[in-house]
């Protein structure tokens, strides 16, 4: 007796014959295809129970075919094969519309399973009276949302740990290659991490990478952005408080530091912590212990604090605006964040990681940018480093939904391929000469190591400087 028709999609011929023919012989009717251009045709022209599909496919991927039959089929269930790596893609799928995923390596059992629950589900429904207005297949996905729901959570947990690895955080240039040497080296200690950058650099990022590479991995990170939160509430957030500590306090709350018991808590915009929080902040960095206001229990926590900020700390406590002592208490180990200016090698990685993350989650198919827009990106300084990257690729993703993103697409302040340069009037001299002459020579140093590849010999000779020279001056400069 026939269960169903089923078309499968799949570009590796051995895994493609092989379920075909074990689905078969479940007692399925089923159309494979290694091309997926032919299995569209075949989804136009034939009525079809359940489409299976592998996600990474060239030509027309997995996504495009799940938007498709969402679009075009609504009686056609979509299920997605992927492996542990793309799990994030499983999920986007399902909210495109899919039923179900299946992660690979898979055993035969599994998938007659998943097919089975889908026809199961297809019949149920189909049986049902279905509310007036409402398609076959929205009143069966509806029917099946809890469970997906459970699953999505399920992939979102195991993807997490992976998704936070320092190799993840995207960047081929010398200056970004620092900085994952440094957080694969302060990772898997207790030490605490001062992580500076321009706001969009990615700091929370890095801190992330930290927290799920150390020890602590599977104990909670606690985010706290405190330059977001009123002082006046920022102490409670961060240390809790009593009932009848205020009015107010009808119950006891446990703050951050409790919170993060055991894992760490990221700090982030540091320096706009008010001078009174900062005393207390420094006790916890020393004796790692503290009371809840209105409280007289001193409460001992295990946790590691990483801390951010994009502004300048020397220069907040040569202004007696930071303690002097907090903040070597937070710099034992610094990690400096190039802005996106200073790392141009890496943005067409980003820039293709950031598309294909935008065509999954707006269900779009951009295939790219053109190389005259690409080239039109590359010179552009992004003030608001990485996140303005990310904000404009989505943004392009969806306006345009699908084809190349030419240069008529973009800003015009993005193709105008006239530079301007910042007058001399914006130069802050009140920073000192020796200091300014420092930061256009890290800057010089940087730029010949990037577009070297950080081959230190080939960087000396386009500065037109000896090894030994550059050597020194890394050293001095911090590059080191």
């Amino acid at each position: 007796m026939e269960k169903g028709r089923v078309i499968i999609v799949e570009d590796e011929e051995n895994i493609l014959s092989m379920l075909a023919e074990f689905l078969s012989a479940n007692g399925y009717v089923v159309d494979p295809f290694i091309d997926s251009r032919k299995a569209l045709s075949a989804l136009k022209n034939n009525g079809y129970h359940v489409l299976i599909t592998d996600l990474m496919m060239p030509k027309v991927d997995g996504l495009q075919l799940v938007n498709f039959i969402q679009k075009e089929y609504l009686d056609t269930l979509g299920i997605v094969m992927t492996g542990y790596g793309s799990m994030e893609s499983a999920i986007s799928a399902m909210r495109c519309g899919a039923f179900d995923y299946i992660l690979k390596p898979f055993k035969f059992e599994e998938v007659l399973a998943t097919v089975d629950s889908a026809i199961y589900y297809f019949n149920l429904v189909k049986s049902d009276n279905i509310p007036k207005g409402l398609t076959l297949k929205a009143n069966l996905l509806r029917r099946y949302s809890e469970n997906k729901m459970v699953r999505e959570n399920t992939i979102l947990r195991s993807a997490l740990k992976d998704k936070y690895k320092f190799e993840n955080i995207i960047g081929v240039s010398f200056p970004m290659q620092k900085v994952f040497e440094m957080i694969e080296r302060v990772a898997d200690t207790n030490a605490t991490v001062l992580i500076t950058g321009e706001s969009g650099v990615g700091k929370e990022l890095v801190a992330r990478a930290i927290h799920y590479n150390s020890s602590k991995r599977d104990n909670p990170l606690v985010v706290v952005n405190c330059g977001a939160i009123p002082e006046t509430l920022l102490e409670s957030e961060l240390f809790g408080y009593e009932k009848g500590a205020f009015t107010g306090a009808v119950n006891t709350r446990l703050g951050r530091f409790e919170l993060a018991g055991g894992g760490s808590i990221f700090l982030d915009e540091i320096g706009d912590m008010s001078f009174n929080l900062q005393v207390k902040l420094l006790r916890v960095l020393q004796e790692k212990s503290f009371e809840r206001i209105g409280g007289s229990k001193t409460i001992k926590v295990d946790i590691r604090i990483i801390a951010a900020t994009n502004r300048r700390l020397e220069e907040l406590v040569s202004e007696n605006k930071f303690r002097e002592d907090l903040y070597y208490r937070l710099n034992v180990v610094p990690i400096q964040i190039p802005p996106l200016r200073e790392r141009r090698q890496d943005i067409p990685l980003l820039i293709n990681f950031f598309l294909e993350q935008s065509n999954r989650i707006n269900c779009a198919a951009i295939e790219g940018f053109s190389e005259e827009a690409m080239k039109a990106l590359m010179e552009y300084d992004f003030p608001g480093n990485v996140r303005e990257l990310q904000n404009f690729v989505e943004r392009m993703v969806v306006l345009k939904r699908e084809g190349h993103i030419d240069i008529e697409d973009l800003p015009e302040k993005l193709y105008s391929h006239e530079k301007e340069e910042a007058p001399p009037s914006e130069i802050d001299i009140d920073r000192g000469y020796d200091t300014l002459v420092s930061e256009f020579e890290k800057t010089l140093i940087m730029k010949a190591l990037t577009e070297t590849q950080g081959v230190k010999s080939k960087a000396a000779q386009a500065l037109n400087i000896n090894r030994t020279t550059l050597i020194e001056k890394m050293k001095r400069l911090g590059l080191d």
